[in-house]
């Protein structure tokens, strides 16, 4: 007897070249056309409307029609999910691209995971947010503690607010390139929102990568310093957070 949803459909549709470069472009959270998907797969504008056709029928796409023009972004952040999990068995399984991007670094360095932060960056801040005893783990996620709500909303993040969200408040993402964790869930997509609507962070118009203005180096910087033993307090942190972007 055979049990359980049946996989193979899913895989298969994953599994084309094509149709994985597109699903990988829109893993930052952005809604592309089907000119700039055919660009991104390397096919014809005929090709990848029938790629988009299918993934459109198995529910892992969704498109938004704005006058002459569709977009088309992930269905959701389950699809989201499940993309960064097999990044992360591929990179395990040395299932690597013979020839690197010039972003490579940068986008090891900081990038977006459909909503939140990742890459070496995401991975030292989750640290230094459990190292603080700001995060605290919880069965399979995390919980925020009385000093952590306390350290977000100076950080301008209402805690309580983004918890009534209906997804889980915070949880560890396993990092591709890092093979450790980043903070995913409510509260990591806050957190990215913050440095991006401060100027801290922008996005790379093109790709994934998340490029850090001085003023996020700084706030960083003070945010990770008492994790890694540096002379920083919270106070030092706070003011590096209250900087504004431009200064």
């Amino acid at each position: 007897m055979k049990d359980g949803p049946h996989i193979a459909r899913i895989a298969a549709l994953i599994g084309d070249s094509a149709r994985a470069e597109v699903l990988t472009a829109l893993m930052a959270d952005r809604a592309l056309t089907a000119t700039e998907l055919a660009d991104v797969a390397g096919v014809t504008k005929q090709t990848i409307s029938a790629h988009l056709a299918k993934l459109l029928d198995a529910g892992l796409l969704a498109v938004e029609n704005q006058g002459r023009h569709r977009y088309f972004r992930l269905a959701d952040r389950d699809v989201a999910q499940l993309l960064e999990s097999l990044m992360n068995v591929a990179f395990r399984a040395g299932a690597v691209r013979l020839r690197a991007s010039p972003r490579e670094p940068a986008l090891r360095r900081a990038r977006v995971c459909y909503d939140h932060l990742a890459g070496e960056v995401g991975v030292q801040l989750h640290e230094a947010l459990l190292r603080q005893g700001y995060l605290r783990p919880a069965g399979d996620g995390l919980t925020v503690t009385t000093a952590g709500a306390e350290w977000f909303a100076h950080q301008g993040i209402d805690t309580a607010e983004v918890a009534r969200q209906r997804r889980m408040l915070c949880r560890p993402c396993l990092d591709w390139s890092e093979r450790r964790h980043h903070l995913g869930g409510a509260l990591g997509a806050a957190l990215l929102q913050r440095l991006l609507e401060r100027g801290w962070a922008r996005r790379d118009k093109d790709s994934r990568v998340l490029h850090f203005s001085a003023e996020g180096e700084l706030a960083l910087r003070a945010w990770l310093a008492p994790a890694a033993g540096e002379p920083a307090s919270n106070d030092v942190a706070l003011h590096a957070a209250q900087i504004p972007a431009g200064a």
